[in-house]
């Protein structure tokens, strides 16, 4: 699709349109092909849907994720000086273990193919069912 064929379907202004496009280029989201004999840039998916959902995923991480962990990381090396601190701390010391395991278990979703990424996905609530299940045989030994 054309710059403007977007600004149509999605009843938006082209300025708008333009600075979309800009910001999905950023994160490798589109990517802009010419047609021979054509002056316009024309704008498609770049890839599938599993591709553009782990972009979507390291770029939200590098903006969001990362540099949480950076700060918290330094707080925690502060000495706490007073119970409040302390509480503090361990606040923030449980928020960083828990950002510290979703990103590790979402690097391995990562290196799952579409397809046990869909096989993952289907089993839903079911996986809770799969937790109990290896607790009774964990239990049991």
């Amino acid at each position: 699709m054309t710059a403007n064929e977007i600004a149509d379907a999605l009843s938006i202004s082209r300025g708008n349109v333009s600075m979309g496009i800009k910001e999905l280029q950023s994160w490798q989201l589109i990517k802009v092909h010419h047609i021979p004999g054509d002056r316009k840039e024309y704008y498609a998916p770049a890839g599938e849907i599993w591709d553009m959902a782990n972009r979507v995923f390291e770029e939200r991480k590098k903006r969001e994720i990362d540099p949480t962990l950076s700060l918290l990381r330094d707080n925690l090396l502060d000495e706490a000086s007073n119970e409040e601190e302390l509480y503090a701390q361990k606040q923030m010391g449980e928020i960083h273990n828990l950002l510290e395991t979703v990103t590790k278990w979402s690097s391995e979703l990562q290196r799952l193919s579409p397809e046990q990424l869909n096989k993952l996905m289907k089993l839903g609530s079911g996986i809770g069912k799969v937790i109990d299940l290896k607790d009774k045989i964990f239990k049991k030994e």
